[in-house]
């Protein structure tokens, strides 16, 4: 990859600022674990696998600011940061699950001395970071098997090296059908409100020189009905045990348009954004953020003052609208209750 999203560096945590793309390519340093809680509440670094990364990055990064005596006192303090991570964005599921893995590794060195426990969680939080580099890899391997020489692929949003630790997962799929050599083009939709198409997704693919092509997010019915859409991929935030999945908003609107026009719909994600303790998508928390991202554009305001606005910042796509779902274990399609429980071994 030509760029990096997060990485810990001398004892750092350095993130690239999505904010400010595409017109400036910033990283930016967090020494501190509430630096890292308001990047995630800010946007700076977004997608359900990066924010888990730096979930991870932010618990070690507070187990070294604590001053304690007692191991009692370590592990008061170590759950009020985890706390503070978790109240960040309530529907991506990595988040809770990568601090929830850092709650156990933490546990299971309770025998060891605080500055161990540290050194500990620090390895733990740059081996998750490695991790979802080699699941990314994986999704795309083997999603790129579905996809057919000469297509062209919708994808929403930006499920791409910038929305993980780096290479993606709609946008490893597409990576990965591109270096097989696949002679494939790509629509990205805009992805009102914080346009994270028009300005994450062109702006990888274009480094990456993939032929992409964007459209605004109410164009797609348009291109699919003049038959110039092979499939859509997208990412995921939390899927369901049903398989229904909470993506960004809009995505719900791309799955309707394509199952209407016979069109592939495909979800990229890893095992860790399956949340099987929900029985259905109803159950997922969806975000609500502030009017301002819909009534302002770069700080200029489009829209009346004072006018009513509601902003989720997901939806939540039926199973029965996706084709199948690519995991790093493979492709899972048809019962996606029964399949998914296969996949984790359950």
């Amino acid at each position: 990859m030509s760029f990096r999203t997060i990485e810990w560096r001398d004892d750092k945590v350095v993130m690239i600022d999505q904010t400010r793309l595409p017109g400036e390519e910033v990283y930016n340093e967090y020494g501190d674990f509430k630096g890292v809680a308001e990047a995630i509440r800010g946007m700076i670094i977004r997608g359900a696998p990066a924010i888990g990364v730096a979930a991870a990055m932010g618990v070690a990064l507070g187990s070294r600011e604590i001053i304690a005596d007692t191991h009692e006192s370590f592990y008061q303090q170590l759950s009020n940061v985890c706390d503070i991570l978790a109240r960040t964005r309530p529907t991506a599921v990595n988040l809770f699950w990568a601090i929830e893995r850092m709650k156990r590794v933490a546990e299971a060195n309770r025998d060891k001395d605080l500055n161990s426990i540290r050194a500990i969680l620090k390895a733990e939080a740059i081996s998750i970071e490695q991790e979802d580099l080699q699941i990314c890899r994986a999704i795309g391997k083997n999603g790129a098997a579905l996809i057919k020489e000469g297509a062209t692929i919708l994808t929403h949003c930006n499920a791409g090296g910038l929305a993980t630790a780096g290479y993606g997962t709609a946008l490893g799929v597409i990576r990965a059908a591109h270096e097989a050599g696949k002679n494939i083009k790509v629509f990205a939709d805009e992805t009102r409100p914080w346009l994270q198409g028009a300005r994450l997704t062109a702006w990888e693919l274009m480094k990456d020189r993939i032929p992409v092509t964007l459209i605004a997010d109410n164009m797609a019915g348009y291109f699919m009905k003049k038959g110039e859409i092979s499939c859509c991929v997208v990412g995921a935030d939390r899927i369901a045990a049903n398989g229904d999945t909470a993506n960004k908003i809009g995505t719900y609107s791309v799955a309707v348009l394509a199952r209407e026009n016979g069109i592939p719909f495909y979800v990229a994600a890893p095992i860790s954004t399956l949340d099987l303790s929900l029985a259905s998508g109803d159950a997922i928390p969806i975000e609500e953020r502030h009017s301002r991202e819909v009534t302002h554009l770069q700080g200029l305001p489009i829209a009346p003052e004072g006018i009513q606005v509601r902003n989720p910042a997901f939806d939540v796509t039926p199973a029965k609208y996706i084709t199948g779902i690519i995991t790093e274990k493979g492709v899972v399609r048809g019962d996606y209750e029964r399949e998914l429980k296969r996949l984790v071994g359950q």
